[in-house]
């Protein structure tokens, strides 16, 4: 689917920082290593990974997100059980981050942590609560983070994302990415006369004369200055836009810990996982933003957007979704990412369960709006299922009318001519598919050039200067 065009006995000593946040990680190892090891085992996926998560009260927090993250690698995802368990099987050999990560809680990051070959090692981690959230006030104003373990060195133009997946997935992390960004404000209450407003604003002025680097230092000087949620998140939705990825990760998580009512920090937050490809991830993050204001529009809009393209469906999406239609019945966009998410949760096309609310919900998207061309291709898909080539070819065409462009209408009507024994016709819709689907990659192609891309460099935190 297509997305509307435009995943013992050893403490560990937390390093001083400069925030007052306290952080307490327990790190227990216990380790047993395998003997008569051969060299051919030393690639192996061969180490495993395991322990319990816990509050500074010693009880058990459950469904606490596990990242164990290598250096030009995946990053691994679990989540912790009802007693706050987690474990990773057949892991690489090799050196990682590990982080646990709760809301309403700071991060607990073990880094470094070794993995030996046929190892097994135990590592609690403990999870100390935010107390309450800092605001800006004439008292003054909350305090700045860690310095960032990240440098942005400089811009290229390379389109080479670094990323997995298909062209489409990729294109889809874009458009997200930019559909963040249009989260920005007018930063409230800054001036010319105010030190950080001024390099707010002549972070504004850099962008618009086309020199991203020179904007990105500025407003990160801005958040450093004044750390207020509008500074924040500009300065992380930058980075976001401009794919530096990994720091804008870094940039939202720790603005999401000063700011936890930010609806859209918890947005970028999301929208930056799934930049770096974690589905699963920037659901729970972005969900996370839809119950923080179940009213405001822009989470669920996002959420609908990620999950048009993507294979699995959680039901913690079919569920803020179905929220979303209930809030807002007359929200086209609302019935039609519903409508999409409940035909992916469908196990087989034999789960028929579903069917009857999935054609009402797209009939009525497109019936608050005749221009919307993804939910006409979606009927398309429904009829065709059903075989019911007649309706399906009316809707696919009816999408092409209304999104000419739409390069997976005409790829399905062209299967349906075909099924249909009209060759002809099924040869002409595919010419016309491969037509725009080429001018569609060049057009992207242009744009991925013209929107720089930062050099960043990330520094290690176990070496980084103590403040």
């Amino acid at each position: 689917m297509h997305g509307l065009p435009s995943n013992m006995g050893t403490t560990a000593v937390p390093r001083k920082r400069a925030t007052t946040f306290a952080l307490v990680v327990t790190v227990l190892f216990v380790s047993s290593m395998a003997q008569g090891q051969s060299a051919d085992a030393e690639t192996e996926p061969s180490a495993t990974l395991q322990g319990f998560v816990r509050d500074s009260g010693n009880h058990p927090v459950a469904g606490a997100t596990i990242c164990l993250q290598a250096r030009d690698a995946q990053t691994l995802t679990v989540q912790t059980d009802s007693a706050g368990a987690y474990r990773f099987s057949s892991v690489h050999q090799g050196v990682y981050i590990l982080r646990a990560e709760m809301a309403g809680y700071h991060d607990a990051t073990v880094n470094p942590l070794v993995l030996g070959q046929k190892t097994s090692k135990t590592v609690d981690l403990t999870l100390e609560p935010i107390k309450s959230a800092p605001q800006a006030s004439s008292a003054g104003q909350p305090e700045f983070f860690d310095e960032p373990h990240f440098t942005v060195a400089g811009v290229t133009d390379t389109t080479s994302l670094g990323g997995h997946g298909s062209d489409t997935i990729v294109r889809n992390r874009e458009a997200l990415a930019q559909a963040t960004a249009a989260l920005r404000k007018e930063p409230p209450g800054q001036t010319a006369t105010d030190e950080a407003g001024q390099h707010h604003l002549l972070a504004d002025a850099d962008e618009k004369r086309g020199d991203p680097l020179e904007a990105v230092r500025e407003y990160q000087r801005a958040a450093e200055l004044n750390p207020s949620e509008s500074n924040l998140f500009d300065w992380g939705s930058e980075l976001l836009v401009h794919r530096a990825v990994e720091p804008a990760v870094e940039v939202f998580t720790k603005g999401n810990r000063l700011f936890p009512r930010s609806v859209r920090m918890l947005a970028g937050l999301g929208a930056s996982w799934y930049a770096l490809g974690s589905y699963d991830h920037a659901a729970q993050r972005l969900c996370e933003a839809s119950d923080l204001d179940p009213n405001d529009p822009d989470p669920y809009l996002l959420i609908g957007k990620m999950q048009t393209v993507e294979a699995a469906e959680s039901e913690a999406i079919v569920e803020r979704l179905g929220r979303f239609v209930r809030l807002q019945p007359q929200n086209a966009l609302a019935n039609y990412y519903y409508a999409v998410s409940l035909w992916k949760r469908r196990k087989s096309p034999e789960d028929v369960k579903d069917l009857p609310q999935v054609k009402f919900l797209l009939e009525r998207a497109v019936q608050l709006e005749p221009k919307l061309g993804p939910a006409y291709l979606q009927l398309g898909v429904f009829y065709s299922e059903r075989k019911d080539f007649p309706n399906a070819i009316s809707a696919y065409q009816q999408a092409i009318a209304v999104a000419p462009r739409l390069e997976e209408a005409h790829y399905r009507l062209s299967q349906i001519y075909r099924q249909a024994g009209d060759a002809a016709k099924g040869q002409g819709e595919l010419q016309r598919y491969s037509q725009i689907s080429k001018e569609n990659a060049d057009e992207t192609e242009r744009q991925r050039h013209e929107l720089q891309q930062f050099v960043y460099q990330l520094r290690d935190t176990s070496s980084a200067p103590k403040q």
